[in-house]
């Protein structure tokens, strides 16, 4: 592939719905380009973004791919970004490395939630944007709607910048607004045509507004306009690519992707209106100085990156995802890794195609690449030289709330199962993996149920090991309300030294439910001996370690030892551990034992059409609804106190609820006893399982 300076330059990230059609987009604009000498189809799992195993039984995006276009003199780096949900990590990711966005709409369904999330995102990033009509060769499928519905959302910044030619129900050609030509697909050719009678008004109208936008780009302009003069193409060009670049137009087009149809004048556009690198911004800080580094995809400046995307597949290696901020990238460049501190040598520069790595001498600012196995490296990481170090900001992704504890099928596998997951870990910030000691058990954190199982499957399918989920066990907490006056007594005689070990002890509620507990000793006389007060302490400490009445973990219990008894020769710190083990039981279970439940602090986002439903199923998961607080968009913020068991599932459920547009958050809050029934079937659940194990109950 040619080295392309910054102007030629244009970073676009694909976003939408799931189904929206952004895959068949990225391989009509490849086949169109030369890239690919065939179009592949989603349906037969042979396209050039998603091409792992996943991607192609699923039938759907997971990951983000970089496809790099050359079109009429300037590379096009099309970031295909995930529309669905479970995947927003990897939408977060390619819109960080973006400079301008095209969010595609099925031209059946119309807008979706996808389609809001995806303008949302622009807005956080002040991305440029387009929207891209597709599916319009299919029956129903209506452009005028789109419009409508996008100017309804978003107001007079939408912008057709072309209209369709509907004959007979089908897609035959297009009306360029800036132009006032109509076009017609005959083959793969595009004739000239007259304009449709029926579009004219339409037309007009589309048009009277996108000269109205050119006036209010200068005085000079707003006089010529209302003095009935006209604007030359080239004016209104010009002045459209300085409004699409500050996002004050959001132009919108059309076209079929399966049959190649608007596509062509698609790519024109991006080339004439999107921006280039060198028309944005990026700062970081210089770390020897402190100061401001106003990197600004300026060529001429030292050389600085960061690494915006890991891949780490099996099969081709690990590659760090690059966007260069300054300076040009070199083979054989030595470059510094500012958060590791680490100065290694790049050896060569790859632009990536889907999943195949084509080498390139240089990669200008602006500029998307990938480093293969850079040591250490991590996304998120900065790239510089040791002379100048610049340090960018982190990657902003989305927190992941839903979890599920796994164990492995084979034992022998945990190893294998720890390093896989650190590796998709290091490829996908929303997978969290959480070892959660007190409940034995290993948790994995994702964006969704859906997220878990495609984790769970490449586990099978890539490295060959396999994982059970299962309902994560809720960290339930003992304690007690009451007080209690027990001994604990261990003697054993068997020929030669015995054992014998022999305490009073008092317990009581500490108050603080953050220590497990406090211990004291008030022995006079030494009827206990010094040197057997750890010991009996080391009894408590172990015993706190899972209660006496469902074997969770105990907190906030004073264990006072006041008196005892020992003997001469047997006594031993292991006997005085035992009988301190003996009591703490005994006395745990006299004093009004009880479990403590988790409670999460509860933010649930939803239009406001959704509150009463969302209200009304936080009720049936015991949850306390404690007010609402407006939000932009017509959103409702509504908080709540709920126990941690009853946000299982609550991920999907809320989106089913809400057709996918709920968002919710949540922090542990604090512990508060557990209804009585809750209690009452943990007990016997340990009690059925002490049975079943023989151990004592």
């Amino acid at each position: 592939m040619n080295v392309y300076t910054t102007e030629k330059i244009r970073n676009v990230v694909l976003l939408g719905h799931g189904g929206s059609g952004k895959t068949s987009l990225a391989e009509a604009m490849a086949y169109l380009s030369g890239l690919t000498s065939r179009m592949g189809k989603v349906t037969d799992g042979n396209t050039v973004s998603d091409y792992s195993k996943e991607e192609q039984k699923r039938k759907f995006s997971i990951s983000t791919s970089v496809i790099p276009i050359e079109w009429e003199g300037y590379k096009i780096n099309l970031l295909d970004a995930p529309g669905y949900f479970d995947f927003v990590g990897e939408a977060e990711e390619a819109v960080s490395a973006a400079g301008a966005a095209i969010i595609v709409v099925n031209g059946k369904s119309g807008i979706e939630t996808g389609t809001q999330k995806a303008w949302e995102i622009c807005e956080r990033y002040k991305l440029p944007r387009f929207v891209y009509v597709s599916g319009m060769d299919v029956d129903n499928a209506s452009f005028r709607q789109v419009v409508e519905d996008m100017t309804r959302l978003y107001g007079k910044k939408m912008a057709p910048f072309h209209l369709p030619i509907r004959e007979n129900e089908k897609f035959v050609g297009y009306i360029n607004v800036i132009t006032e030509t109509a076009n017609r697909w005959q083959g793969k050719e595009v004739v000239p045509c007259e304009v449709p009678e029926y579009s004219k008004t339409n037309l007009q109208l589309c048009r009277d507004t996108l000269l109205e936008t050119v006036a209010e780009t200068s005085e000079e302009f707003m006089d010529r306009y209302f003095g009935g003069e006209t604007f030359s193409e080239a004016e209104i060009r010009a002045a459209l690519r300085t409004n699409v670049c500050d996002g004050n137009i959001v132009p919108m087009t059309m076209g079929s992707n399966l049959l190649c149809q608007g596509i062509y004048t698609l790519l024109d556009d991006i080339v004439k209106y999107m921006p280039s690198p060198e028309n944005r911004q990026v700062a970081g800080i210089q770390t020897k100085t402190n100061e401001i580094y106003q990197a600004n995809y300026d060529f001429s400046k030292a050389k600085s990156a960061y690494i915006w995307k890991t891949i780490v597949d099996p099969f081709i290696g690990k590659y760090s995802l690059i966007k260069v901020c300054s300076g040009v990238f070199k083979t054989d460049d030595l470059i510094y890794n500012v958060d590791e501190d680490k100065e290694e040598k790049i050896g060569k520069l790859y632009v990536l195609q889907g999943n195949k790595p084509q080498e390139v001498k240089e990669l200008h600012a602006g500029d998307i690449g990938a480093l293969a196995k850079l040591s250490g490296a991590r996304t998120g990481n900065s790239l510089s030289t040791k002379a100048v170090p610049v340090k960018y900001g982190k990657i902003e992704v989305s927190t992941p709330y839903t979890y599920m504890r796994y164990k492995p099928r084979n034992k022998n596998d945990v190893d294998k199962i720890s390093q896989a997951l650190q590796k998709m870990a290091t490829e996908d910030l929303t997978l969290r993996v959480v070892n959660d000691a007190e409940n034995r058990q290993m948790l994995l954190y994702g964006m969704g149920d859906q997220h878990l199982e495609v984790v769970v499957s490449k586990l099978l399918n890539e490295y060959k090991v396999e994982v059970e989920l299962a309902k994560p066990k809720i960290a339930y907490k003992e304690t007690i309300r009451k007080t209690s006056d027990v001994e604990g007594k261990h003697k054993k005689q068997s020929g030669g030294h015995g054992q014998y070990g022999h305490v009073k002890m008092r317990f009581s509620a500490s108050g603080d439910l953050n220590t497990p507990y406090v211990f004291t000793q008030e022995v006079v006389g030494g009827s206990v001996p010094k040197n057997y007060y750890p010991a009996v302490e080391k009894g408590i400490q172990e015993s706190v370690q899972r209660g006496p009445m469902a074997a969770y973990p105990v907190v906030g219990v004073k264990a006072v030892l006041y008196d005892g008894s020992y003997h001469p020769v047997d006594s031993s710190e292991m006997a005085f551990k035992v009988a301190a083990v003996q009591a703490f039981k005994k006395g745990f279970l006299a004093a009004g034992p009880i479990l403590l439940e988790p409670i999460a602090s509860l933010k649930v986002t939803v239009p406001d059409s959704y509150t009463g439903d969302v209200m009304g199923d936080l009720n049936k998961r015991r949850g306390r609804v404690l007010g609402m607080n407006p939000a932009p968009g017509g959103r409702q913020v509504v908080e709540a106190d709920i126990p941690m068991s009853g946000l299982f599932g609550y991920c999907t459920d809320l989106r089913s609820m809400t057709g996918g547009s709920g968002d919710y958050q949540y922090e542990f809050a604090r512990y508060e006893p557990a209804p009585s029934d809750i209690q009452e079937k943990e007990v016997a659940e340990f009690a059925a399982k002490s049975a079943e194990n023989g151990e004592e109950e």
